[in-house]
């Protein structure tokens, strides 16, 4: 294959803006786009649906209750404006929730509707569970790909899905170029299925 002829990588990365893992893939994979040809499609998912039926601890379904909030906003956003208005209001967001400590509130949702130059009425969608459907149609898309028990971050490399990768910080430059690297030669492998270890460590979203 010449260069001339050769396709352009895609990942396709599902997030919730609630997950302070798929935050920090995500300032991974747009640390990719800096160093390697690659195009990223941008996908919701809901950690709110995706726990919905399963027996977790009170406490964390009681904070995955006001998850539902953004993720209808983006999905409403996305019907009105395009797959586009995803990535900006994902920005938005997640500056507030992982970076500022803000609510999953109304408030939180409206500033960043307002940062990302949408229509501040957008915000009534955080209350509409009509378009929960919508949430899990595009949640389907994704974790369908990847089987149980999994969660977010989970990238579609030129069709091969994974959860992950799951980083404590950000890859930055070459090192970022590094990781996607290897995560494009593992999704070529066909029978290639996890790589696993213990976390240690705080978050670091710098």
């Amino acid at each position: 294959m010449t260069a001339a002829t050769e396709k352009t990588p895609t990942a396709d990365f599902w997030f919730d803006p609630l997950c302070p893992f798929a935050w920090i893939s995500s300032r991974w994979i747009l640390e990719v786009e800096q160093v390697r040809d690659i195009t990223v499609k941008w996908h919701v998912m809901s950690l709110s649906y995706l726990n919905k039926d399963k027996d977790i601890p009170d406490e964390y379904r009681a904070m995955l209750e006001p998850g539902w909030g953004p993720v209808r906003v983006l999905i409403a956003a996305q019907h009105k404006h395009g797959d586009d208005v995803l990535l900006p209001l994902y920005n938005a967001m997640g500056t507030r929730i992982h970076h500022e400590k803000a609510d999953l509130d109304r408030d939180m949702i409206a500033a960043a509707l307002a940062e990302a130059g949408l229509e501040p009425e957008l915000v009534d969608a955080m209350d509409d569970s009509s378009l929960d459907e919508a949430v899990a149609k595009s949640h389907h898309e994704g974790m369908d790909q990847v089987g149980d028990d999994v969660g977010t971050p989970t990238i579609a490399i030129e069709g091969t899905a994974f959860f992950g990768p799951v980083l404590s910080a950000i890859p930055r430059g070459d090192e970022a170029g590094q990781l996607w690297d290897g995560c494009l030669a593992v999704a070529k492998v066909p029978y290639f299925y996890e790589l696993k270890r213990s976390r240690t460590g705080d978050l670091d979203f710098s």
